[in-house]
């Protein structure tokens, strides 16, 4: 059984309209509609929803309709896709940062005749922000292969 019958079977079992249904999650009586029909599919979290009213378990949803269970694994890729990035980003914008205090206290010590002093030892400085940079931009480069491949 399809994503959609099961849905308008369960519907039907507990007595609700599509209205009410549609009430009961948020969106409107011809998302329902268009969900029951085939001609659409709903997010994971309406998924999700949908398993908790109907007291279903999320596999039963799933793998009656192998074509919504594609739908819900491209969308979770989706989801983590930007978080991991995000990480990756994160990690290149720190080495950049430890860059720029390296270079500013370099310039600092040239230019003013200062002898300011970077805690943390010579490999710290020297190294660190090059291997968070690298890191970072490997890192998002291959999550990006990876994302355009799936």
């Amino acid at each position: 059984m399809v994503f959609g019958e099961k849905l308008k079977t369960e519907r039907n079992r507990k007595g609700w309209s599509q209205e009410e249904l549609a009430d009961k999650l948020y969106v409107s009586r011809q998302a329902v509609s268009k969900w029951e029909n085939g001609q659409n599919y709903p997010s994971i979290e309406i998924i999700i929803k949908v398993s908790d009213l109907f007291e279903l378990t999320i596999d039963e949803l799933l793998r009656s309709d192998e074509e919504l269970t594609r739908k819900v694994i491209k969308d979770s890729k989706r989801l983590a896709y930007p978080r991991l990035k995000a990480v990756f980003d994160v990690l290149f914008l720190i080495g950049i940062v430890l860059l720029a205090i390296k270079l500013g206290v370099v310039a600092l010590n040239k230019l003013a005749s200062l002898d300011l002093e970077l805690v943390g030892g010579r490999f710290f400085w020297n190294f660190s922000s090059l291997i968070l940079m690298v890191v970072g931009g490997i890192g998002a480069g291959i999550l990006k292969e990876k994302y355009r491949a799936d």
